[in-house]
Formats: structure tokens, C-alpha cells, sequence
């Protein structure tokens, strides 16, 4: 028997359609397995900009939208990663259409970014960046096929 999906979608007062939920599900599950990481409880919540913007001014104290929020809520590296990404569709939608990519393929990678960064890959400095766009790439392709 297969075993039940830790990974969670919620949706907060925002319209998308998700198209082939089980398979993005198993392809974080595998992001996971191919990065060494062992998966606790993942909660995807996809919201506004507004409502990012309010989490990143609360939380993070930056005043700026953006298309994802990682929370990594594991007590300790060692243990399954517990974890909340939020993703604001606004944001989402509005890189997808200024780069002509069609919606499902940047939200898949918005979605697999935030499960990079639970797998403790950074984006803050150019090398980290690159490695970090090189990975979504990579999962991406896996993914679309």
C-alpha cells in the first residue's frame, strides 16, 4: 500500500486551478528524496500579495512583495522537515505572463523552489542563486518531462 502524501495544499481566499495536484505532490516528494531530506508535514498555502505582503512585513520585516515565503519549522536539522511555504498567485501570475511562460509551469516552479529551500538551499548571493535556478531548472524538466 502506498503511503499518504505529508504535503498539503490550502488555498486562502485566492482562484486556481491546480492542475495535477498528485503529481506535484510526488515530485516534492521526490525534490525531497533526490536532496537527502526526509519529509515531516508541508503545508503549501497560496494567498494574495497583499496577504504576502503582511506575512513579509510581520515576520520577516520587509516591506516588499514577493511570490514565496518559506517557513522551515523542524526543531533541529536532523528530523523530518515541517514546514509552510506561502505563495502569493498575484505575483505568480504577473512572472508568468512578463516572462510568456504559461501559468502551471512557473507556479510548479515557485512550488519546487519553496521545497528547495526547506531542503536548506539559499538564494541570497549570486553563486546561490544560479545553484538555485540550475536546481528548479533541473526538477522542472523532471517534472514536465
Amino acid at each position: 500500500m502506498a503511503s499518504k502524501s505529508k504535503v498539503y495544499f490550502f488555498f486562502d481566499n485566492v482562484q486556481v486551478t491546480l492542475r495535477n495536484r498528485k503529481k506535484i505532490k510526488r515530485m516534492i516528494e521526490r525534490i525531497f528524496l533526490y536532496e537527502k531530506k526526509r519529509i515531516g508535514h508541508l503545508n503549501y498555502i497560496f494567498c494574495s500579495d497583499e496577504t504576502l505582503l503582511n506575512i513579509n512585513r510581520q515576520y520577516l520585516k520587509h516591506d516588499y512583495y514577493t511570490d514565496i515565503i518559506t517557513f522551515n519549522l523542524s526543531e533541529n536539522k536532523d528530523e523530518k522537515i515541517t514546514g509552510e511555504v506561502y505563495i502569493s498567485l498575484d505575483r505568480v501570475r504577473d512572472n508568468a505572463s512578463k516572462m510568456e511562460l504559461p501559468l502551471n509551469h512557473e507556479l510548479a516552479r515557485v512550488i519546487f523552489h519553496g521545497a528547495l529551500h526547506l531542503c536548506g538551499h539559499k538564494d541570497k548571493t549570486k553563486k546561490e542563486k544560479q545553484e538555485m535556478t540550475k536546481r528548479e531548472d533541473l526538477y522542472l524538466r523532471r517534472y514536465i518531462g
